[in-house]
């Protein structure tokens, strides 16, 4: 069972904003720079994301309802800013189990298993100019 829903809206509100200051330049954190489907609105959303031999996977710790998923999903891509540098994110590829956890590393994996995070997101990266 990923974090409940409820806690997504608390985190939205405080913790976002406090991680976004330094998730930009503090592995293994960076900022999701995603587009809202519908409102054309930006948003910055802080997230843990781990190099894989194609790109970033992200765990989804919340499901995979969360809204920054869907955006990057129907925009085929996003930008993110990942130990200060940018990144152009494409294609992105939903996993489940242990598809997607063999691609963090162990000690992460280990915690994602205690919290039941079953589902990632795998994306191509390359580095924007």
């Amino acid at each position: 069972m990923p974090i409940p829903l409820w806690v997504t809206r608390v985190n939205r509100r405080v913790t976002n904003p406090l991680l976004g200051t330094i998730s930009d330049r503090v592995w293994p954190m960076a900022t999701l720079h995603h587009v809202g489907r519908s409102s054309g609105r930006r948003y910055r959303t802080p997230v843990f994301a781990f190099t894989t031999p194609r790109g970033l996977v992200i765990a989804l710790t919340y499901g995979t309802q969360v809204q920054w998923l869907r955006n990057l999903e129907a925009a085929g891509g996003a930008r993110m800013v990942r130990r200060g540098r940018v990144l152009v994110l494409s294609t992105p590829v939903r996993l489940h189990g242990d598809d997607g956890a063999r691609l963090v590393p162990a000690v992460i994996r280990t915690g994602l298993r205690v919290m039941r995070v079953d589902d990632f997101v795998e994306v191509t990266v390359r580095t924007h100019p």
